[in-house]
């Protein structure tokens, strides 16, 4: 393995040199499937990336969730070239960021007026400082193993990159910012109604991913969404959905819209930025009213709604709603979770799958996978000997259990007959390691 990785494993050593850790988010740590070296990619076409090396792999972590058009897609490429020809920067108001607001809100339920920033952490942060502005609270419930970026506020028993490498509650929080966030279990209304009654007058904000992405993918239980929703206006706290991942990922929208439930405010993300760096929030114009200049909140950017990330956004939602790739993704996704399933019963290993769309998390273990604790108790090891063994295989996947499986609309059918056929193999491999 190592004289095959030579050419990243070069690289990787300069990394270490200069990055702690050799990277620059956890997330792409290999260590936790047990590879001291990560792939070092050195570009990506469609479904496909390439290392250092040549070695081609066919690509599901997709960046993390915002390549759902695959790699270097010609629509995109070619609105960032052309804007990059007439600037990359302002720092000004421009064409471009309004036309890319004006898409966003036509497409999202209750998004009336939005704010754009450079990524998703910076979105929920803002929102939350806009939920404690407007109400005059400080107190915002969390839900355990939800990841809403790196923020003090919600950096809190978070899940995905936190959780995969050891760590529960970071270093370098004071104890004061963790004495307003009330975090509590995910998929349980309970615990929520008694805050609520408790200490209501102090909840500012109710946040929470209306489909979690980042202990792998859960769904909501029926009502939840919908107990939130009646809580928080009981309450007068701000109802804020995390759709930085699944925002435009199941249809063109936020996945609030299919579930049936508007929150206060929304933060997006990923998809939104077509690949370049991006996040938003906003809401009720009521509330959004709230941020400076026309308000007391402030928040402010450098780079936000820059015309490099509104052009690639435009591009990217101009692609989706006019193609309408989602219908043929939610069908490959089905034929790989059967696939999948049926493999990993076929080498007697249990295995459980959750779904939306073309999103979704293989889970080592026998029960469903409803909350945090459930997903923490299925096999981190035997994802990480599948893992590697698909990764020998050609297969890319994001190096967590914890993370998600995406497929992009540059996915084939074919693509999906190619990956059956080495996972077939990978599993043998990893049942094997079990009976040796």
């Amino acid at each position: 393995m190592a004289t095959e990785r030579a050419a990243d494993g070069a690289w990787f050593e300069r990394a270490r040199r200069i990055f702690p850790g050799g990277v620059n988010s956890p997330a792409r740590s290999f260590q936790a499937v047990g590879l001291d070296t990560p792939v070092v990619i050195e570009r990506g076409r469609g479904a496909w990336v390439w290392d250092t090396q040549g070695r081609r792999y066919l690509d599901y972590q997709a960046a993390f969730g915002p390549l759902v058009l695959g790699h270097a897609h010609p629509r995109v490429v070619e609105a960032i070239c052309r804007q990059a020809a007439q600037g990359s920067l302002t720092g000004a108001t421009h064409p471009r960021e309004v036309e890319w607001a004006e898409a966003l809100t036509a497409a999202i339920p209750g998004l009336e007026q939005l704010r754009f920033v450079t990524s998703g952490t910076e979105a929920v942060m803002s929102a939350i400082r806009l939920a404690r502005g407007y109400t005059g609270r400080t107190r915002v419930v969390k839900f355990s193993g939800a990841y809403h970026g790196h923020s003090d506020a919600v950096l809190v028993k978070a899940g995905s990159g936190a959780s995969t490498v050891g760590i529960a509650d970071s270093a370098g929080i004071p104890h004061g910012v963790l004495d307003d966030v009330v975090v509590l279990p995910y998929n349980r209304l309970e615990p929520v109604e008694t805050v609520c009654r408790e200490m209501g007058e102090s909840v500012a904000a109710i946040l929470v991913e209306p489909v979690e992405g980042n202990m792998g993918l859960v769904h909501p239980a029926p009502g939840f969404l919908e107990g939130l929703r009646a809580l928080a206006t009981r309450i007068g706290a701000v109802l804020i959905f995390d759709e930085v991942i699944t925002a435009f990922r199941f249809h063109y929208g936020p996945v609030a819209s299919l579930l049936g439930v508007t929150p206060d405010l929304y933060c997006l993300g990923k998809i939104i930025g077509g690949g370049l760096p991006a996040g938003a929030y906003g809401g009720r114009r009521e509330l959004m009213e709230a941020v400076a200049p026309a308000g007391p909140v402030f928040q402010a950017g450098t780079l936000a709604g820059n015309p490099l990330s509104a052009a690639a956004g435009l591009a990217m939602l101009a692609v989706l709603r006019e193609t309408n790739p989602y219908p043929e993704m939610d069908r490959l996704g089905a034929r790989l979770e059967a696939g999948l399933l049926a493999q990993a019963r076929e080498a007697g290993l249990p295995a459980t799958v959750n779904r939306l769309g073309g999103m979704f998390t293989l889970f080592f273990g026998p029960d469903p996978v409803t909350d945090y604790a459930s997903a923490l108790a299925t096999d981190a090891g035997r994802f990480a000997r599948f893992f590697r063994a698909a990764l020998r295989r050609g297969i890319y996947l994001a190096p967590s259990r914890l993370e998600c499986w995406f497929v992009s609309a540059a996915h084939t059918e074919a693509d999906i007959d190619w990956t059956l056929e080495r996972t077939r193999d990978a599993f043998a491999e990893v049942a094997a390691d079990r009976d040796a």
